[in-house]
């Protein structure tokens, strides 16, 4: 990504298509693994609404280590609720066009504001796909988002080393023709 574009736009469409998917994540459904194999899908629901959390308090001037990333307790059919909050809330933060180059503290550092979003981009985008993959679901995912959403991953994460402060697994080989959410989960560890 471009450190000179503003990266709220992809980010809003990123969280379009995360309202789509959590829509139909069904209470039956939410014990289910996914291949972020920490986390079964109730749980990825809670680590991504509450990054959108987390992201907005960044937006508002706090610490990212101030705040947990986690949502609590929620009933089972609370996610798109919890997630409508959180977008409203993250809407808000970041609607001051100056703090995209304000410094933010992120979890992976103090950044412009605007790589703070664009490494949420890449999170949402990556989590959406995880999500997609539990639900056993093929909605049509939005192309351009995993497009931008791997130029960011191969701008800021090595290929080596992984674990530890890159929370990623080994980088995997994508098939031959592979789409762009193929090539992002196997460059950032998943299995494909």
């Amino acid at each position: 990504m471009d450190t000179t574009q503003d990266p709220r736009p992809l980010y809003l469409l990123a969280l379009d298509q995360l309202e789509k998917l959590i829509a139909e994540a069904a209470p039956e459904t939410l014990d289910r693994p996914t291949p972020c194999t920490e986390y079964d899908l109730r749980t990825l629901l809670g680590h991504v609404v509450g990054g959108v959390h987390r992201l907005a308090y960044m937006g508002e001037g706090g610490h990212c280590e101030d705040v947990s990333a986690a949502t609590g307790e929620l009933p089972d059919d609370g996610w798109p609720a919890a997630l409508g909050r959180a977008r409203a809330r993250v809407t808000a933060a970041w609607a001051e066009d100056a703090k995209l180059d304000r410094p933010t503290s992120a979890p992976w550092g103090e950044v412009p504001g605007r790589a703070a979003v664009g490494g949420y981009v890449l999170e949402t985008v990556t989590h959406a796909w995880d999500i997609a993959r539990a639900l056993d679901t093929e909605p049509p995912l939005e192309e351009r988002l995993a497009e931008a959403a791997l130029g960011i991953a191969l701008a800021v994460l090595p290929a080596e080393p992984r674990g530890g402060a890159v929370p990623f697994g080994p980088v995997r080989t994508a098939p031959d023709g592979a789409g762009p959410y193929t090539r992002l989960a196997a460059y950032l560890g998943r299995e494909v």
